[in-house]
């Protein structure tokens, strides 16, 4: 499965700390059968997706590129994984996204790798993808439960890894020259092994000075320094709005105030969903980001992640705010394919999705009178 921001790795180590403590307004976890028939029914007239049609994986289809690079370096071939990665040029979001990809693959097999790495000892994509991949093992050596049920073995090996991963990203950035990549697939890496806030921001300016404005950057800097990781929902949320208030239109870094806000709620068992989400601050955020993805949407294909993973939260936002057909909007052009928050953090992705959805459309169509 790629991941879905390049390194925000993220995906897979932060499913156990979402809780499932709302009850949806539709009437919450025990609502009746026939309620969740009839939004079901609501959201197949407006020509939405049933559930067996949704996919938790990914959130776009892949593309054929993305298939034939992972499938050739699955084969043996490192060299058309070189030079998938060397096509994204000077597109660092691409570069970053592709590097991730392969490195991906290798945490299955990386007998491709090495044979790269021996034959272009020097290469920094080879190194990076290397870097990268150290990370993803370490995940997946930890697994995704919670400490308590995660074994001293595990946390040996998950830790011996990220240490060797130390090493590779400092190999990877001697080779990057103006790359960011290594740079801010380190940041996982802050994550793991708990850097200090003095030693995030050291890291963070090496970033800056090759891409102010890095998505995945952001991505994991806010889950950096949200509570449950190493800082605060107040650290989070001014991280994020630095982010949101200096980039340029169209750039979707408006999508990590969001974030935040999300997170703070999934965190704090005491908040009221529909109060919280209703506050000025959030529903102006909210505002932000549907005005950025206009923006986006003259610039950026209409499946770029970036663009999807922001639909996807706004969506999710609007329908705490009884913002209905703005919501539905946004599920129309997201359907299909919900492999990102907010429906990950859900032990039941699906569930969650087509319970909001489909809730949504059953409000569309009585507000019509339909």
């Amino acid at each position: 499965m790629a991941r879905l921001i390049p390194l925000t790795v993220l995906a897979v180590c932060l499913y156990f700390w979402f809780r499932s403590r709302r009850a949806a307004k539709a009437g919450g976890t025990a609502s009746p059968d026939s309620s969740r028939s009839k939004n079901a029914e609501a959201a197949a007239s407006l020509g939405l997706l049933p559930a067996d049609r949704l996919d938790t994986e990914e959130i776009d289809p892949p593309s054929p590129e993305r298939t034939a690079a992972t499938a050739a370096v699955r084969s043996g071939d490192w060299a058309a994984g070189a030079a998938y990665v060397e096509e994204a040029g000077r597109d660092w979001y691409e570069r970053d996204r592709r590097i991730s990809l392969l490195a991906d693959a290798a945490v299955e097999d990386d007998a491709w790798l090495l044979a790269w790495r021996r034959e272009r000892p020097d290469d920094p994509a080879a190194a990076a993808v290397h870097a990268c991949s150290l990370v993803y093992l370490a995940w997946e050596i930890r697994g995704s439960k919670q400490a308590r049920h995660t074994t001293q073995e595990q946390f040996a090996s998950f830790h011996r890894v990220l240490e060797q991963a130390r090493g590779a990203f400092a190999r990877a950035q001697e080779l990057a020259g103006d790359d960011p990549t290594p740079f801010v697939d380190e940041l996982a890496l802050a994550m793991g092994l708990g850097y200090s806030h003095e030693a995030f921001q050291t890291l963070w300016a090496e970033i800056e000075k090759r891409a102010p404005h890095h998505f995945p950057a952001y991505a994991t800097g806010v889950q950096y320094w949200c509570r449950k990781w190493r800082g605060s929902h107040e650290q989070a949320l001014a991280f994020a709005r630095r982010g949101a208030e200096g980039a340029r239109p169209g750039e979707l870094l408006t999508l990590f105030p969001l974030e935040a806000y999300f997170e703070q709620e999934a965190y704090e068992s005491e908040i009221e969903p529909q109060e919280f989400y209703n506050r000025p601050e959030v529903v102006a955020a909210t505002d932000a980001a549907l005005a950025d993805l206009a923006a986006a949407e003259g610039v950026l294909d209409a499946r770029d992640p970036r663009i999807v993973q922001t639909r996807h939260l706004v969506a999710w936002m609007l329908y705490w705010q009884d913002r209905y057909e703005a919501a539905l909007a946004q599920f129309r052009l997201v359907d299909g394919y919900i492999g990102c928050r907010p429906w990950s953090y859900s032990g039941d992705p699906k569930a969650r999705f087509t319970k909001v959805r489909d809730y949504t459309a059953a409000q569309v169509l009585k507000a019509r009178g339909d």
